[in-house]
């Protein structure tokens, strides 16, 4: 027997604490799993490090590290919200239009076709989905190591991929290619602006958080976990 349910009853578990707004880029605290618009979650860690419902302690002096895109929320989210994803679709495009400022979901990154590789997330047959997430707005990425290490560099060294993709996909993608053996790819730890990058962040997050502003690709080193 089906049953109806009001959407304000679901309000509570699929609007974020902070704007009160419905989930964008739902975003999970990993220590408490409490869920939040991530641009009003990243805006708030910036002065705080403790989660803004539960108030626990996310991290002292690195929370952003310990909070995770999730998808599965937001998917549910616009699902349940008609129109919602549309309507932030246009919202986002209207904001960069007013700055002058190119849609970074339009995929318009010029690199030299040769230089890069296409990094594909979808592990289904050839007879199934081959979309290898192309729809998804996509992410350039320059990969390079260090020279003082003694890992070798990338025979291509840029990649274009799912921006949902995470640091762990990433380093599966690294040992792979170093090692031929994606189960070593604990040995390898990906960098940003000399910082380590969370397993679970996506390259979306680290875009908006740790590459804001600066022109593409986005520069990740790769790095032999043993020397930290």
């Amino acid at each position: 027997m089906e049953r109806k349910i009001r959407l304000k009853s679901l309000n509570p578990h699929i609007t974020c604490k902070i704007c009160r707004g419905y989930l964008i880029d739902a975003t999970t605290v990993t220590e408490c799993l409490h869920t939040f618009c991530k641009s009003c979650l990243v805006k708030h860690l910036e002065e705080h490090n403790s989660c803004p419902t539960c108030e626990i302690v996310i991290h002292q002096s690195h929370p952003l590290q310990y909070i995770s895109f999730d998808r599965t929320m937001q998917d549910i989210v616009y699902k349940l919200v008609p129109n919602l994803q549309q309507n932030e679709t246009k919202r986002e495009r209207d904001f960069y239009r007013r700055r002058g400022l190119p849609y970074p979901k339009a995929n318009t990154d010029k690199m030299p076709e040769k230089d890069v590789y296409d990094f594909p997330m979808n592990t289904t047959t050839k007879d199934e989905n081959t979309d290898c997430h192309r729809s998804d707005e996509q992410v350039n990425i320059l990969l390079e190591t260090n020279q003082t290490n003694h890992l070798k560099p990338m025979k291509r060294k840029f990649i274009r991929c799912s921006a949902q993709a995470t640091v762990t996909h990433l380093k599966k993608f690294v040992a792979k290619k170093l090692f031929n053996n994606t189960d070593r790819y604990k040995e390898v730890e990906i960098l940003c602006n000399e910082e380590i990058l969370g397993k679970d962040h996506t390259l979306k997050f680290v875009c908006v958080t740790r590459w804001r502003f600066k022109e593409t690709p986005l520069k990740l080193v790769y790095r032999p976990r043993q020397e930290f």
